[in-house]
């Protein structure tokens, strides 16, 4: 199975121009992670090769200003090391990251609030609602 794929891959009908793109793009990132500087690094990522312009996306502003100062020096590089490459283009691209879920704190009920409750609960019938007071004020005893 891996065989064939990589058949089809490599094949001139088949996916080879994405294939070598993709090399092509590996290559960048390496050349890239040498020559760019070590802080820069992390916070930015090879995006595309297009007409001579390798396109880096910077995950904030500060990175991307950075980098745009350094494009000339950049290319040189890139040029230097075999690499056809007439500039560079920056373009923020933010990293999302997750917000972690936030935990409520549970919140005790006063005391009149209680009480308050606890004379609605006898006022209402057997019900949904009179179980879900009943569960209010259970779990507001359990926090205290």
């Amino acid at each position: 199975m891996a065989d064939t794929l990589h058949r089809f891959l490599a094949a001139p009908d088949g996916a080879a121009k994405v294939m070598a793109h993709a090399q092509l793009l590996l290559r960048l990132e390496e050349i890239f992670r040498h020559v760019a500087p070590s802080h820069l690094v992390p916070a930015s990522t090879v995006a595309n090769f297009k007409s001579g312009v390798l396109v880096i996306h910077a995950h904030n502003g500060a990175v991307a200003a950075k980098l745009r100062q350094l494009a000339p020096t950049l290319a040189n590089e890139l040029t230097q090391r075999g690499i056809d490459c007439r500039g560079l283009q920056i373009r923020v691209h933010a990293v999302q990251t997750p917000t972690p879920a936030r935990n409520p704190q549970p919140r005790p009920l006063t005391a009149g609030s209680c009480e308050r409750l606890a004379a609605l609960r006898e006022s209402l019938p057997a019900s949904p609602l009179r179980q879900a007071v009943e569960h209010l004020l259970a779990r507001s005893a359990r926090q205290e």
